[in-house]
Parts: C-alpha cells; sequence; structure tokens
C-alpha cells in the first residue's frame, strides 16, 4: 500500500515535471520565433507599423495566441534580439521544436514581414537567407517562400 502510493506521489510528479518543461518549451519556441520575426523588421533599419502588425498577426495565427500574449511575446522578442550574440540561439530552439513543415512556413513568415512595407532591402534577403541556412531548408524551401511572399 505505501509502495503503491509512493509510485502514484512519483508517477504524478514526473508528470507534472514533464508538462512544466512542455510549457518552458512552447513558450522557448515562442519567444525565439518572436525575436527572429522582430530582428527581420529591423534588417532594413527602419521598422513599419505595418511590419509591426504582420509580426503580430503571425504569431497569432501561427502559435494561437491572444492580442495580450501577442504584444507581450513582441516585446520579449525585442528583448531578446537586443541581447542575443547570434541567430543561432534561436534558429536553435526553432530546430529542436519545429518539424521540417512548420520550419518552411515560418521562413515563409520571414519573406512576408520583408515585403510587408512593399521593398525587399539586402540585409532583409541576407537574413532570411542565413536563418533558412541554420534551419537546414533546402535552396527552393527558401525561394519558394520569397516567391509566395513577392505574390503578396
Amino acid at each position: 500500500m505505501v509502495l503503491s502510493r509512493l509510485k502514484r506521489i512519483f508517477d504524478n510528479s514526473l508528470a507534472d515535471a514533464s508538462a512544466g518543461n512542455d510549457e518552458r518549451a512552447e513558450h522557448a519556441l515562442h519567444r525565439a520565433a518572436a525575436a527572429l520575426l522582430v530582428e527581420m523588421s529591423r534588417a532594413d533599419h527602419a521598422v513599419s507599423d505595418v511590419e509591426c502588425a504582420h509580426i503580430a498577426r503571425a504569431l497569432e495565427q501561427v502559435f494561437g495566441l491572444s492580442r495580450a500574449e501577442v504584444h507581450e511575446l513582441m516585446s520579449a522578442g525585442e528583448n531578446d534580439a537586443d541581447a542575443a550574440t547570434s541567430l543561432y540561439e534561436f534558429t536553435r530552439v526553432l530546430n529542436e521544436r519545429l518539424d521540417h513543415e512548420r520550419k518552411v512556413h515560418f521562413v515563409d513568415e520571414l519573406w512576408r514581414v520583408a515585403y510587408s512595407d512593399g521593398e525587399l532591402e539586402k540585409h532583409e534577403a541576407h537574413l532570411v537567407r542565413k536563418v533558412a541556412d541554420l534551419l537546414h531548408l533546402r535552396h527552393r524551401e527558401y525561394i519558394g517562400g520569397k516567391l509566395k511572399a513577392e505574390g503578396g
């Protein structure tokens, strides 16, 4: 009886820890994605309201977040982007948490942010390329996102 009660407590503790880890990992994914999207909006040294609106819409739709959560996440993403020393710290999280298809979709979103202000700067294209490489995407997947974004 004591052993079964201890086993039940231990199993519940493991389940709680696992759930907590999943929540933390999901939050880390959201923050990494937000930081990369913010970094994209900054790549041309001029952050527009249109770019910010697209980032908010992307975070809302991709992760199913509320507007309040998105606002908080964008603020955290700005801070994370400011403190970052490389893109790797963000792409590592995406590589761990996203399947290939979702990585491609994320790069599509980066292209949409880059094009959302009506023009593509060379620094924006370079940033998307670096992220796509760090996410281990094929060239045709990278270009496919660009073509979709160009088309509207």
